[in-house]
């Protein structure tokens, strides 16, 4: 195994990221942080598109090992540092949380990232963005309020933080923060988002705890 130091390409406000860094943390994996501006475009840069050829962070650079997608990410993570576990032994459990985390990362991400709502905002209208995002958060957290309705513990899927929590946590957060989207039809999600930030790792990942956060 090798001794370098880990490397992430992040970025504060990406939710893809933020998934990635409560797996390094609950992992207790050290790495080094590698900031890619995605606002100034930083992610289309030569250099960045040659560490993702697609352009997208996360990227985690472990030795001579290069992986893009935050959920390959976390997947190599766990296999490669079984520490802490991000998947439950039942498999009933495990599948609800790949579920839970697919409806995250193919359902309602997508439809928020800055490409498709700056081309919303071209293509519609800017007054078109808001209801196009909060359409789409609203339609996947309904379905997740019902996918976990009988595996909920303390978080998702029982009383350990797994897979689906490293998705859930970032996606809720930014919905509130960034959308300022109303949680209330949403009972479960809204309680599994208070006991998520009383979790350090979560804490140690929220984005104004990254080096790249605006100071000012």
């Amino acid at each position: 195994m090798t001794t370098n130091k880990l490397q992430l390409y992040s970025f504060h406000m990406s939710s893809c990221s933020f998934r990635v860094r409560i797996a390094l943390n609950l992992k207790g994996l050290d790495y080094e942080y590698k900031p890619v501006y995605l606002l100034k475009g930083e992610q289309k840069s030569p250099e960045f598109l040659k560490v993702n050829p697609i352009g997208y962070v996360p990227a985690l650079v472990d030795g001579d090992i290069v992986i893009a997608d935050s959920f390959a990410i976390i997947m190599y993570l766990e296999e490669r540092y079984p520490q802490h576990p991000l998947l439950p032994r039942d498999l009933e459990k495990r599948a609800i949380n790949y579920q839970a985390a697919n409806i995250v990362s193919a359902s309602i991400q997508p439809f928020l990232i800055v490409d498709i709502t700056k081309y919303i905002e071209e293509k519609v209208g800017p007054d078109a963005k808001i209801p196009w995002v909060k359409q789409h958060i609203g339609k996947g957290f309904a379905a997740l309020e019902k996918l976990l309705k009988n595996h909920a513990g303390k978080y998702a899927t029982g009383d350990g933080v797994f897979l689906a929590d490293l998705f859930l946590a970032p996606q809720i957060h930014g919905s509130i923060q960034r959308f300022n989207f109303d949680m209330t039809p949403y009972p479960l999600l809204a309680r599994l988002h208070e006991a998520y930030m009383q979790v350090p790792a979560i804490q140690a990942a929220l984005p104004e705890n990254q080096p790249d956060f605006p100071k000012t």
